[in-house]
């Protein structure tokens, strides 16, 4: 429970939703599959949705403090359909990363 305290997993589910419903029919048995245990989940719900997640043609990308003022990396991603953009999101990550490869582990998990 402590480590999926600290996982998104609602905004996961909600993004697969969106993509479901305006794009990706083919994500509905899974996705519904998911949703159940939106109040429930496990390690081994979050591993089926990034599985979800790999299954859709995306792109992540984050920079090394980023911003000046505060040392902070910003991560982004972007999931595409048809060279059309579908879901997209950029955030500061919450802690300072210390080096690019910290930096490129923190947006991975």
């Amino acid at each position: 429970m402590e480590y999926m305290s600290h996982v998104p997993y609602a905004n996961a589910i909600g993004s697969l939703m969106y993509a479901m419903i305006c794009t990706r029919p083919d994500l509905a048995y899974a996705v519904s599959m998911v949703s159940r245990y939106m109040h429930n989940s496990g390690k081994k719900h979050w591993s089926v949705v990034k599985w979800i997640f790999r299954y859709l043609k995306g792109y992540v990308d984050s920079d090394y403090a980023g911003d000046l003022d505060r040392r902070i990396s910003l991560s982004g991603y972007i999931f595409t359909l048809c060279n059309s953009a579908i879901s997209w999101k950029t955030t500061l990550q919450s802690i300072i990363a210390l080096s690019t490869t910290e930096a490129e582990y923190i947006s991975a998990t």
